[in-house]
């Protein structure tokens, strides 16, 4: 069973306050702590490896799994292989999340490597958010999640990832292989505080007919934090791609963005677009008018530019 902290970490990174319905898999400290399957989804875990491999069988639709982690023990390094095994037709929802509550001085850390197979016309939604916390001199929480994609003709995946509180230090790797008619759609959003550090790194291959794929990076670096960007789309069919990368920069932060895009056919149709600056003074002059101080109104600019 989860004890208190643990349940609280769970709410803030999957909005659960009790065990979901459905199919899941909750990991605290490193091991497992609950689980359920159902009659379409079923969880095995590895036996080479730290992970479980969560196959969804053809055809299933308007279910979800939810797959959280949990860690409140300081100077744990946790490491986990997870496979996605989506059969074709499918529609289906993913909850992840990792949270740390770090009560020590010791590093706490967990790794995770996703790997996603979407069968033909399978179409899912991937929700991933990281949140850490604890004492004032904790030590570091460190997130390092890499997500592998594979994509069969037609399938779509919609990538919504979040990290706005509490990691020290990230390092974000997402590379996508994909077929005719597939699509993939990431919506990223991170805020880095005090002296954290975060990159996030996209590589994708668009190697089916009609394949198409549209990156959102939206960021913002506070305090004397840094964030690195970098993207590479290739284009070796008839396809569309699109990257965009806009960031808030505030206090003595610095952020990096390093576009790439390589286009190995005639019609391959590729697009970058990146922003970072500070809030504009005209925006904070406005909200100012309405009584708000100038910290109330950058708060509000951040929260509506990160929602």
């Amino acid at each position: 069973m989860l004890d208190t902290m643990q349940m609280n970490i769970l709410r803030e990174v999957a909005e659960l306050d009790a065990l979901p319905t459905g199919a899941y898999n909750i990991r605290a400290n490193g091991q497992g702590a609950a689980r359920n399957t159902t009659a379409n989804i079923d969880i095995v875990t590895k036996t080479d490896k730290p992970g479980i491999d969560i196959i969804i069988k053809e055809g299933t639709k308007n279910e979800s799994v939810h797959i959280p982690v949990v860690i409140s023990q300081t100077g744990l390094k946790d490491l986990v292989y997870n496979d996605f095994y989506i059969g074709a037709d499918c529609d289906v929802t993913i909850i992840a999340g990792c949270g740390i509550h770090n009560c020590g001085n010791q590093e706490s850390r967990h790794d995770g490597v996703h790997t996603f197979h979407l069968g033909k016309n399978a179409k899912v939604r991937y929700v991933e958010k990281h949140y850490g916390t604890g004492d004032e001199n904790r030590g570091k929480n460190v997130m390092n999640p890499e997500t592998i994609v594979y994509q069969e003709e037609g399938s779509s995946l919609l990538m919504e990832t979040t990290q706005i509180s509490g990691i020290d230090d990230t390092y974000r790797m997402t590379t996508a292989t994909l077929a005719e008619g597939a699509s993939l759609t990431v919506k990223e959003k991170i805020m880095t505080t005090g002296e954290q550090t975060a990159k996030t790194n996209f590589v994708v291959d668009l190697n089916g007919a009609d394949s198409k794929v549209n990156l959102q990076s939206r960021s913002v670096a506070k305090d004397h934090s840094h964030q690195y960007f970098d993207s590479k789309i290739n284009g070796n069919a008839p396809c569309a791609g699109h990257s965009e990368c806009d960031a808030i920069i505030m206090d003595q932060a610095t952020v990096e963005a390093s576009p790439s895009l390589t286009a190995n056919n005639i019609d391959a149709a590729l697009i970058h677009e990146a922003a970072i600056g500070k809030i504009a003074g005209e925006q904070l002059i406005k909200l100012m008018t309405l009584g708000l101080t100038e910290q109330q109104a950058e708060e509000q600019i951040v929260n509506g530019f990160l929602k």
